[in-house]
């Protein structure tokens, strides 16, 4: 790995944000050090320690620790920070409040699992990222060797947007997106109304139904919330089989895990990058955060609408 690739992974923020990580660890272990202690009191020191170890909880602690401090930028991942421990607080007081999942330690929400939203949002946001420079990656990719057997002799179109393969790839690509997209989220809303239905009763419910659906239905970057709703999916599996099988939280199904928390999770993940947009907008009107907010109308616009207008 070269200096310059080690500059771009590693940033002056990224040694700050892992600090502030390992802070926070501490703090939740040091105030709540009681659940800490009953954990630590299975493990046979004198024998097979390893055995009592959570390896598990380790490879997804050690996952989002490289992840996090991976192109760290203080001036967007506060932010991410912020509206992770505020929609983190939502969803949990939804959740225990309804009685859909609980604790073991009967807190209505335990406010030592709080810190895990805005970790796990960073963590996504990088994957998201990731996943997104790859698929354009593979797109230009893709693109170079098409226009070498259309073009063989070199004569290739002075701009992409010149040349009619490339425009009807771009065109191709947009629609799988949109077909992917309303698939993906289609699926989640029916199988969300299916897992919430004991608690159509609640106000909570209805809130949080019609949050979901306003998010699905209004113009965005189908492509980015996509790729976001898998990275939240994805990470969220590890959280959800960790948490079930230790018993730290149970779903009112006794599922470990339950596929609609595993979704909820993408769902989840969109619905903190668009309140992220939202707040960089706000901010960039009243005088704040002005730099973001053009990239956040830039990263609000549909992908679509730049393909369909060239």
């Amino acid at each position: 790995m070269s200096s310059e690739t080690r500059a771009r992974f590693w940033t002056r923020d990224s040694s700050i944000l892992l600090g502030g990580f390992f802070v926070t660890i501490f703090l939740i272990v040091y105030i709540w050090w009681p659940l800490a202690e009953e954990y630590l009191a299975y493990v046979d020191w004198n024998g097979a320690w390893w055995l009592y170890i959570d390896w598990l909880l380790l490879g997804v602690f050690l996952f989002m620790s490289v992840t996090i401090v991976a192109r760290a930028n203080l001036k967007t991942d506060v932010l991410i920070v912020f509206v992770g421990i505020c929609g983190g607080l939502a969803i949990e007081s939804w959740g225990t409040q309804t009685n859909l999942w609980h604790y073991y330690t009967a807190e209505r929400p335990p406010l030592w699992i709080i810190p895990a939203w805005p970790i796990a949002s960073l963590s996504i946001d990088r994957i998201s990222r990731f996943l997104d420079w790859l698929i354009k990656a593979l797109t230009t990719e893709v693109t170079k060797s098409t226009e070498e057997k259309l073009f063989p002799q070199g004569a290739v179109p002075n701009s992409s947007v010149d040349s009619p393969g490339t425009a009807r790839q771009g065109r191709c690509v947009a629609f799988v997106v949109k077909v992917l997209y309303w698939i993906t989220f289609a699926s989640f809303l029916t199988l969300m109304l299916v897992f919430v239905s004991p608690t159509f009763d609640k106000s909570y419910t209805w809130l949080s139904l019609a949050l979901c659906i306003l998010l699905i239905v209004t113009p965005t970057d189908q492509r980015f919330a996509l790729l976001t709703f898998i990275a939240g999916a994805g990470l969220g599996y590890f959280l959800e089989l960790w948490g079930t099988t230790r018993e730290c939280w149970t779903y009112y199904t006794n599922e470990t895990p339950p596929l609609f928390a595993v979704l909820a999770h993408g769902m989840a993940a969109v619905a903190f990058w668009r309140a992220g947009l939202i707040v960089k907008m706000i901010g960039g009107r009243i005088g704040l955060l002005k730099q973001q907010q053009v990239g956040a109308q830039l990263e609000a616009q549909p992908a679509h609408k730049s393909i369909d207008t060239k």
